[in-house]
């Protein structure tokens, strides 16, 4: 490996803005610019005060009085020296800890990845978007069926997450590829990220092995001393609890290292009402924050001023079947929940867009949409699962994640100043003037000058009627969206890379190999 001398003199590298075809001119569709939406919309409070205080409660109760296990000794270890009270693997916290541990955490971060210009805001009033995270099985037109994972697909999945400039940043393994052992699965994998996109990574926090690995490759990948990779936070993981109640060993081992090096921590409780958390949704979310909270405590104890953000996944499950249910107004509802919760406590929040549809059909959309707008409505900072989710999240899907690419771009545009300026241009009143009450506005200098850009185009949405749609051979949704995919694919360029940098990360990744990678339990 090269001493940090040599990291430190190559750091002036190609970045590369994009790493596809859309910036060379051949574009395959003509998409919206890079860019981090700012949310101007007041959030959706359904909280009264009395309510805000109510789950601030009980999740302060939950914290003192039920307490949350830490199956990991090291974290029970501190949270004791902390001054809470341990109890086999359970750890009851007071409230006086656990918001004076909070208040350390900073109300907006930094996120920077190998290319700075790709660098993320995380809080305030700005919203980024991530591709799917963690489906173990894929789905696309042309296999017309649900298959394993391969680190083919993986990697085409992380083609689309580097391509659409709606994505913000890239999560965990958009599919699982199942045909890499688990033991050396996360090596590859980040190797493909970090060549294949220049956006934020992120890590899975299982076990040392995994975390201390991507550390290490993301520092490489940006030609960072250690000092600088320290500095500031250049990657994140986000962990869950095991609801009920509970922090599980690894995904705390995990927690901790990041936070110690000042990386991005994101905890995201997977409160399901009415099977891991109570069947109300005030009592759901009450749960949630708690698991969240404690969590964040831990890292602010370890290194005050930690990075931190409180996720939400609550939501409710079928009570007729058991599966897990999304995009539901329940779910919606508990998202602008969390929301001002997130806001009371001064952190910012982490949603998702999600459903629980197996195709990329109607309800896949409708599901993901109402997703995707409770993290608006909500103020959320981080939407997970932006795009390509299917299946409660069992199944990834390219066509999906173009068609939710889509609304993602609707949105952007949505908070576009332009819409809602109110200057004499936007007011209008000679155009009004001279069309009067026996014109139309098509052929007016007003509307000539602004028709390009004056409202959202589609690249996948057909606007056509009906004969003209069924002559140009009535082409569906998803099979347009296919196509698509297929010419991103032929038309894709990876952003560019010193070449001594890719080839300190390949070796990297085979004398990791070599020595194991990671423990597996097969």
């Amino acid at each position: 490996m090269a001493d940090q001398a040599t990291q430190a003199g190559r750091r002036k590298r190609g970045g590369g803005r994009a790493g596809n075809a859309a910036r060379r001119g051949t574009a395959v569709i003509d998409q919206m610019p890079w860019r981090i939406p700012v949310n101007t919309d007041r959030p959706t409070e359904p909280l009264t005060e009395e309510g805000v205080a109510a789950i601030h409660e009980g999740a302060m109760r939950i914290l003192e009085e039920i307490g949350i296990e830490f199956f990991n000794a090291e974290s029970r270890a501190i949270l004791k020296e902390a001054g809470c009270t341990v109890s086999g693997d359970t750890v009851r916290m007071g409230r006086d800890f656990v918001m004076e541990m909070v208040a350390k955490a900073p109300e907006s971060w930094t996120l920077t990845p190998r290319n700075p210009d790709r660098t993320l805001t995380i809080g305030g009033n700005h919203i980024v978007f991530g591709n799917v995270s963690s489906p173990p099985n894929y789905w696309d037109l042309e296999l017309g069926r649900k298959v394993p994972g391969t680190r083919e697909q993986c990697a085409n999945l992380l083609k689309l997450t580097q391509y659409f400039n709606c994505i913000h940043f890239a999560g965990g393994y958009p599919v699982e590829p199942q045909d890499i052992h688990a033991s050396v699965r996360h090596l590859d994998v980040l190797y493909d990220k970090l060549t294949l996109t220049d956006k934020v990574a992120h890590t899975y926090s299982l076990g040392a092995e995994r975390v201390e690995d991507a550390m290490e490759m993301v520092r490489i990948a940006g030609g960072l001393t250690h000092e600088e990779f320290d500095a500031t936070p250049r990657m994140y993981t986000n962990i869950n609890s095991t609801s009920p109640l509970k922090h599980d060993e690894p995904m705390m081992d995990g927690w901790m290292r990041l936070a110690r090096r000042g990386q991005g921590l994101v905890v995201t409780p997977f409160t399901l009402a009415g099977a891991m958390a109570p069947v109300t949704m005030a009592g759901a979310v009450a749960q949630s924050l708690a698991e969240g909270l404690c969590a964040i405590a831990l890292a602010q104890y370890i290194r005050p001023g930690a990075p931190c953000a409180i996720g939400t996944f609550t939501s409710n499950v079928d009570m007729k079947s058991g599966a897990p249910a999304f995009g539901t107004p329940e779910y919606m509802r508990a998202t602008q929940m969390t929301g001002q919760m997130a806001r009371f406590y001064k952190l910012p929040m982490r949603a998702s867009g999600v459903c629980a549809a197996n195709v990329p059909d109607g309800q896949a959309m409708w599901e993901t949409s109402n997703s995707l707008w409770s993290a608006v409505q909500s103020g959320t900072n981080m939407v997970y699962h932006a795009a390509g989710w299917l299946e409660g999240g069992l199944i990834a899907s390219p066509e999906k994640f173009i068609m939710d690419c889509e609304v993602l771009q609707m949105i952007q545009r949505y908070f576009e100043p332009s819409i809602t300026a109110t200057g004499p241009d936007e007011i209008a009143l000679d155009a009004i003037r001279d069309v009067g009450s026996a014109g139309h506005f098509f052929g007016i200098q007003h509307t000539q000058d602004r028709y390009t850009t004056a409202f959202y185009q589609p690249f996948v949405s057909d606007w056509r009627n009906y004969e003209a749609w069924e002559a140009a051979g009535a082409v569906w949704t998803p099979e347009r969206a296919h196509q698509i995919f297929k010419d991103i694919l032929a038309s894709f360029e990876a952003p560019p890379m010193d070449e001594a940098i890719r080839e300190e990360l390949a070796a990297f990744v085979a004398r990791r190999k070599e020595e194991g990678g990671a423990p597996t339990d097969f």
